[in-house]
Formats: structure tokens, sequence, C-alpha cells
């Protein structure tokens, strides 16, 4: 299994950062709206549709990326679709969380493949914007998303239950404990003021995620990436949330030792439109 989860990472990596890393964006548009496809297809599969309707479902992802490409509007700015996503994202992930599984089961079929699908072409025109805007903007937020992830799994480790014996969300994720919460949000501070300062110290030809939210005083750059953090979470629990309801163990098998595409991006979801909300305003 940790061969080919590393394996599987390793091609990931090999198509990935290429795409990222080319003078142009283009190559990372068309890679990331296949996953989003992907995305898209997984889905469908965990909401009862079959195979070819998934399919069609996948499909309708990259049209509506492809569509917005075209449409050559990638470029200009999106305040209020950012501002109505992220309170989107905040209100119904909290109803959700709170709602539980059985809620979510409730919601008739169409709806929930409409918001999935809406989310996922919300979060493809948020990365792409992200790689307008640079590579170091992006990787900022990546990199943020990663962290609280790390922080929250050896904090957890280290010291789940021993301050807060109740579980974060027992029902849904049962591992998750609030030890992990403070520990990724820890470390994402953490990061953030290296990361700002190595922007200044070295003159980064385009400004960072906290760069531009530092512009607004530490004070400001730290309450966002706290809430940035904690909404990471809320993504991560709300794909747990879907499995659940799906019971199934993983968003598929697309990616050996990984799970499916949801399972990788699950956190992206939030972040990366709320990112874009907050240097928006």
């Amino acid at each position: 299994m940790l061969k080919q989860r590393v394996l599987t990472a390793l091609v990931l990596l090999m198509v990935l950062l290429p795409a990222l890393f080319y003078t142009q964006p283009e190559p990372f548009f068309v890679i990331a709206a296949l996953f989003i496809a992907a995305a898209g297809w997984e889905w469908a599969r965990m909401n009862g549709l079959s195979m070819s309707t998934s399919l069609v479902a996948g499909g309708l992802c990259v049209l509506a990326c492809f569509g917005m490409w075209w449409s050559g509007l990638l470029a200009e700015a999106w305040p209020r679709v950012w501002l109505l996503t992220g309170a989107v994202w905040v209100l119904a992930g909290a109803w959700m969380l709170k709602a539980g599984v059985a809620a979510w089961s409730q919601v008739v079929r169409p709806v929930r493949l409409v918001l999935g699908l809406l989310a996922l072409w919300l979060t493809w025109l948020a990365v792409v914007q992200a790689r307008l805007l640079g590579i170091n903007f992006l990787l900022s937020v990546l990199a943020l998303v990663w962290m609280a992830d790390i922080g929250a799994y050896f904090s957890g480790r280290a010291l789940g239950g021993r301050f807060i014996r109740r579980k974060l969300a027992v029902s849904i994720s049962p591992g998750k404990s609030w030890e992990g919460v403070w520990g990724g949000m820890a470390g994402v501070i953490l990061m953030a003021c290296i990361w700002r300062y190595a922007d200044a110290a070295n003159g980064a030809s385009s400004p960072s995620f906290y760069t531009l939210l530092g512009q607004r005083g530490l004070g400001f750059m730290v309450v966002a990436v706290v809430f940035m953090a904690a909404m990471s979470v809320v993504g991560d629990l709300i794909e747990s949330l879907v499995k659940r309801s799906a019971g199934v163990k993983d968003s598929s098998a697309l990616l050996p030792g990984h799970g499916g595409v949801l399972d990788r991006v699950d956190a992206l979801l939030p972040t990366l439109p709320l990112a874009m909300m907050l240097v928006s305003f």
C-alpha cells in the first residue's frame, strides 16, 4: 500500500508541477479542469447515479470550465461571486455538520447533485484566478491546507483527547480531535508569518496570500488564516459526511493508494473560493 501511495503521488507531481510552473498558465487550466471532471464523476456516483449519467456529470463540469475560459472572463474580478460563495460555504457547512448524515440524505438528489457540481466549478474558477495572481499566491493557499492537515495529524496523535475528551465530529469522522484542529491552526499561523517575511526579504515578484492579507495588518492576517484553517476542516468533514451517507469509504479508486480525487481536494473546495473572497475586497 505504501509503495502504491508513493508511486501515485510521484505520477501526480510529474503531471501537476510542470503544468503549474510552465511559463503560460493554460496547461495548468486544462489539468485542473480534468481533475474537476473526475471529481464531478465521483460526486455523481456517490449520489447514486449510474455510470453513464455520472460520466455526463463529469463532462458537464468540463464544459462549464471551458465555457468560462472561452468566454474570456477568467481574468475578470468576481468579488460578489466570491462573497456569495464564501457565505454559502460558511452557512451551509455549519448546517450540514450540525444536521448530520441523516439530514443530508433527505435532501433530494437533484439538489445534491447540482450543489456539488456548482461547488466544483467554482473551485476550478478560484484555482484558475489564483494561478493568474501568481504561482506564489496559489502555492501559499495550497500550503495553508497542507499545513493545517499536517499540523492536525501530528498534534492530534500527540495530544488528542488530553484536553477535550469529546471528539470534534464523532458521528462523521471519529478520529478527529479538537487538539488536532488547534495544532493545525498553530502551524498555519507560523507558516503564514514565515512566508510573509520571506516574501519581503526576497523581494517576491508576486505576492503570496499572506502578504496580501498582511497589507491590512498582522491581526487581520492571523484571523484570516485561522478562519481558512477552520474551513479546510469543514471541507474535509463535509466530504466525510457525504461518503457516510453514500456508504463508501473513498470517493473512488481513481488514485491508487489515495482513494479518489475528492478525497484529495475536499479541503480545497471551500478554501480556494474563500481565499479569493479575502483578497477581492
